[in-house]
């Protein structure tokens, strides 16, 4: 398992947060989605062998919300 922290610009309500958390947990592997509003970041756990992160920056993004590449 893996954990990854997400940067994530445009989360602004709750809607938000349930639309990441949304995408997030359709996605296979994924065992854990934490969504912080107050730091613009989601953390999320995840089996590698299922997934990558790629795959999860996507979801998000296809969700209607930027990734903060470093």
């Amino acid at each position: 398992m893996a954990d990854e922290t997400i940067k994530v610009e445009g989360m602004t309500c709750g809607g938000c947060k349930a639309s990441v958390e949304q995408a997030l947990t359709s996605v296979a592997g994924v065992s854990g989605v934490q969504v912080s509003l107050e730091y613009g970041h989601v953390q999320v756990t995840y089996d590698e062998q299922t997934t990558s992160k790629h795959t999860l920056e996507e979801e998000i993004e296809d969700a209607g919300f930027d990734v903060v590449k470093p």
